[in-house]
């Protein structure tokens, strides 16, 4: 017989209520975050078209100084087109033919408020909007 010994169970996990209660806590914590980080992103991608407005804006206007006139569409920033003889292109990258929501820019030559117009139609690709879903434009 053995005298003296016990035996202890080491079950020492955690028990399926404070596994839901941590849960909970994390949960609750994820819903009062993730709209603060959404809204930077946004902010991100707002400030990222501006960016690449200026970018393209001056690309166009590079453009312009070796072809000696604008190009009939943004895509002959970044093939040659047949008729051109001073292209130095490519002058951006594919990538940046697309606003940060992923719609094209729209280009229009020649251009209400200057030689060329160059907007983005925001988050909802539409005319128009605020917040996210306004128009960010060269020309502002």
């Amino acid at each position: 017989m053995q005298r003296g010994r016990k035996r202890f169970n080491n079950n020492r996990g955690f028990t399926l209520i404070e596994l839901l209660v941590v849960l909970v806590i994390l949960g609750i914590m994820g819903t009062l975050v993730a709209p603060r980080i959404f809204k930077q992103l946004e902010g991100a991608k707002i400030q990222g078209a501006r960016n690449q407005v200026t970018t393209l804006s001056q690309q166009l206007d590079i453009y312009r100084l070796n072809n000696g006139s604008y190009p009939e569409g943004l895509v002959d920033l970044v093939e040659q087109p047949a008729d051109t003889i001073g292209w130095a292109g490519p002058y951006v990258k594919r990538s940046l033919l697309k606003d940060p929501w992923g719609n094209a820019w729209v280009y229009v030559l020649p251009g209400q408020h200057g030689d060329f117009d160059l907007y983005s139609l925001g988050a909802d690709g539409q005319e128009g909007g605020e917040g996210n879903d306004a128009d960010l434009a060269s020309w502002e």
